[in-house]
């Protein structure tokens, strides 16, 4: 892709052809301020532009070759919508409407309306829940294996591994599971991207076994957002389905900034990854050991591994608990953020995420650790207590069809009257962006507690009819 677009620079090409910027001709001039010409310069169309009319000279189908040839696929595609399209299209090319399919309850909102558009009946495999911790771990063998037992017809199951906290399941134990139903296992390995170019990280998809594998490259790899790509091998999931599922939902005006950063990715990844990931796992190791030196700080590490809980851990994930300081981790983002210039991908109600990646160096390292040392040192009020439910008081009991609950009849109620009512909207503290309420599910006092003080406590939930919780969108009666 990049040498296409080199070429395209080099035989001076006049466009009168969408984008309708004309290589950055037309853009303002304080938006080239901002942003620079070369962002527009790069923002060619494949059709008729990188490549022929008819994409005759193959340039993205190449491109896509040579990534499944750097990550051990058979077939790989580029998204441009990222992961909540790939993993969309990864459900659609596995189950259809009315059929079952095997979903981990944590999965990301994008997993969620994946179920809501095409009328995939979920069968709800529960995760690992960590108590002491109140972390969800990806789910065991046992739990993967009963619920294909009591519903044998499902025609698959999609997993989440690595979570937004970097705790991975034991995906090949779990395919085996899958396969000896004969099921496709589909991975949102969104966290991954990384994995399969260094020895020393959690196990990847296609080497576990897995049959789809959906991947964030704008996460721990090295492309603009929205940059995803989904990894096929075997012969489980059609690749023609796939595609044609793919194409049903992505667009058609794919932007080539995207192509371009996962194709170039994958050279660096390709030639140098092991090398430069080895370098990010030694300053990671090094941040680790120093906050955890930190006093009121904790580095959360081999303690949510093993028996029970997670199989393995990204130690690229720095996940630090900050209750000794006696805050939440809303606070610390934010006050990080506001004072030090610092921002964390995740916090919750203890914890932040720090995620480190290729791109960091001692520099970066040694900003993160003064923010941190600093934090030790501000002064901020004591929190609102957070209302945290049992597993058992946060696995919701589903009652109609995620599809039926969103596109049925509805109310706003009151939330003293949504006790009891079927949910008709997600509910997503976010991040990590996992749902505690589903449409279709019954609502119960714990989790609105949970969400309410939450609320009050930091805690940001977009995607709510009303933000404040003070009324919930349910089925009408």
């Amino acid at each position: 892709m990049l040498e296409a677009l080199h070429r395209y620079h080099q035989d001076g090409f006049t466009p009168f052809s969408a984008p309708g910027h004309k290589q950055g001709r037309g853009i303002d001039s304080r938006v080239l301020d901002v942003l620079g010409e070369g962002v527009f310069r790069s923002d060619v169309l494949t059709p008729n532009g990188l490549d022929t009319r008819r994409v005759e000279n193959g340039v993205l189908q190449e491109a896509q070759d040579l990534m499944a040839d750097a990550v051990g696929a058979d077939q790989t595609f580029f998204s441009t919508c990222g992961s909540s399209l790939s993993v969309k299209s990864a459900m659609i090319s596995v189950a259809g409407p009315g059929e079952k399919l095997l979903v981990v309850r944590h999965a990301h909102k994008s997993v969620i309306a994946g179920l809501i558009i095409s009328g995939v009946d979920p069968v709800w495999v529960h995760p690992r829940w960590d108590t002491e911790r109140h972390l969800s771990h990806p789910p065991g063998v046992a739990d993967v294996r009963a619920a294909f037992e009591t519903e044998p017809e499902a025609k698959g199951m999609l997993l989440v591994t690595p979570t937004d906290y970097g705790t991975c399941g034991d995906i090949s134990a779990i395919a085996d599971v899958c396969h000896e139903f004969d099921r496709p296992l589909i991975v949102d390995e969104a966290w991954g991207a990384h994995l399969p170019f260094h020895a020393d990280l959690p196990p990847w998809a296609m080497d576990c076994g897995a049959d789809l594998c959906v991947t964030s490259v704008h996460k721990m790899g090295a492309a603009v957002e929205q940059s995803s790509v989904f990894h096929l091998q075997g012969d489980r999931v059609d690749p023609a389905v796939l595609k044609m599922r793919e194409d049903l939902l992505g667009t058609t005006s794919a932007s080539s900034l995207v192509y371009l950063g996962l194709d170039g990715w994958r050279r660096q990844m390709v030639q140098h990854g092991k090398e430069l990931l080895g370098i990010a796992l030694s300053l990671a190791r090094s941040v680790r050991s120093e906050i955890d030196r930190i006093p009121g700080l904790h580095v959360v590490g081999d303690e949510v591994v093993g028996p029970d809980r997670a199989a393995s851990l990204d130690p690229l994930k720095v996940m630090i608990d900050v209750t000794e300081l006696g805050i939440n981790g809303y606070q610390a983002a934010d006050w990080l953020r506001a004072h030090q210039h610092v921002t964390v991908g995740l916090s919750d109600h203890r914890r932040i995420v720090a995620m480190f990646t290729h791109a960091d160096n001692q520099e970066t390292a040694e900003r993160f650790l003064h923010a941190m040392r600093e934090l030790t040192r501000a002064s901020l009020p004591t929190p609102p207590k957070v209302d945290l439910p049992s597993p058992d008081e946060l696995e919701l009991r589903t009652e109609i069809l995620p599809r039926d609950a969103f596109f049925g009849e509805t109310e706003q109620v009151s939330v003293d009257k949504a006790v009891g009512r079927v949910a008709a909207e997600m509910i997503t503290p976010y991040p990590p962006g996992a749902p505690a309420v589903l449409p279709g599910e019954v609502i119960n006092q714990p989790v609105l507690d949970y969400l309410r003080s939450g609320l009050a406590a930091g805690m940001y939930i977009p995607d709510a009819v009303d933000p404040e919780l003070n009324s919930v969108r349910v089925v009408a009666k």
